[in-house]
């Protein structure tokens, strides 16, 4: 990481690069430092790719109602800056930029210009992208025991790092389901034996696609995306299982925090959502509710136990019978809704 982070008294940050993890981490620590200084913090968040130059701009010199200080979020901030006249507007705030409200630029890809060097005057620039290899083992490791309470050994950190490469999100992602796993059993650290079970190539992707298939509501979709890749692409059963505990403990804790009145923004950036599957989690959480959420939640991970324990002899089976039973809940509750 950067050894500049983002501070109370910057009044323009800009985060740019394809490290999304990076991006919220940043982004986090922002947030935590505005809250140090200025107690309660009032944000608000655009989207540059939609979002008027005025509307964006009067955020920014509005006064708050609640709080002495605001952070105001653009994300996909290179497609604000695209217009020639906005990017020249945003120049002319940089001069000047509001003392009680701070800007906060996010972008996967970035075009430098003048305005880096005004907001580099009253702010900072950070580039996200991922460390190097060595970097990433030794992230890895520590990120293991402080976020996931568990041993990484340094050759399963190495062999994971060479299996997914540097992107953190991707690594953070394998972490926790390589934590599932080893505690689960119980062991005392993550070995290079478990990683060469449950990480390949495309492992990742492959989960994605049977939450993709559960969430979608379709039950015979879902019981036909857990056959092909336990008998197509050999993927783990143990794999399938995590996928299905996974989804429903963000659908459920999405369902508790939703009852709670926290925006679907600060869910996203609590429980570290990101990416096409963040919209259909938060939906299919209204609809279910917590209470429902947390029974198929249960009941999910009873199915884990019972394929780990002996208790279901035939594992592609109660697999299956998962995804079906996850699928319609979901299917039940959007008709219900309708």
């Amino acid at each position: 990481m950067s050894p500049h982070a983002p501070d109370a008294h910057h009044r323009i940050v800009v985060l740019h690069g394809k490290d999304s993890f990076l991006r919220l981490e940043w982004t986090r620590r922002l947030r935590a430092a505005l809250e140090a200084k200025h107690g309660r913090v009032d944000e608000f968040s655009f989207d540059g790719a939609i979002a008027t130059l005025a509307t964006v701009l009067d955020e920014l010199r509005s006064y708050g109602l609640m709080a002495s200080h605001k952070l105001v979020v653009v994300d996909n901030a290179d497609a604000f800056f695209a217009s020639e006249e906005r990017r020249r507007a945003m120049e002319r705030y940089a001069e000047g930029p509001m003392a009680e409200a701070t800007l906060l630029l996010r972008a996967p890809s970035w075009r430098p210009g003048n305005f880096d060097k005004l907001a580099a005057k009253c702010g900072l620039v950070l580039k996200c992208e991922s460390p190097g290899a060595a970097d990433a083992v030794r992230w890895c490791i520590g990120r293991s025991v402080k976020e996931h309470r568990i041993v990484l050994d340094s050759d399963a950190a190495t062999l994971l790092v060479d299996q997914v490469g540097s992107d953190l999100a991707r690594l953070d992602t394998e972490l926790a389901k390589l934590a599932v796993s080893a505690l689960s059993v119980p062991l005392s650290s993550i070995t290079r034996s478990i990683v060469i079970d449950l990480v390949g190539a495309s492992r990742e992707e492959q989960a994605w696609e049977i939450q993709d298939a559960i969430l979608s509501g379709e039950p015979a979709r879902a019981a036909s995306k857990v056959t092909e890749l336990l008998r197509v692409s050999r993927a783990p059963e143990v794999m399938v299982a995590w996928a299905a505990i996974d989804l429903m403990r963000k659908i459920h804790a999405v369902a508790v925090l939703s009852m709670d009145g926290t925006s679907d923004s600060q869910i996203a950036r609590d429980l570290r959502l990101w990416g096409d599957s963040t919209a259909p989690i938060l939906r299919a959480a209204r609809v279910i509710g917590p209470r429902r959420a947390a029974a198929l939640l249960h009941e999910s991970i009873a199915a884990d136990y019972r394929m780990k324990t002996g208790g279901a002899p035939d594992a592609e089976r109660m697999l299956v019978g998962l995804s079906t039973l996850l699928s319609s809940a979901i299917n039940t509750s959007f008709s219900a809704r309708s």
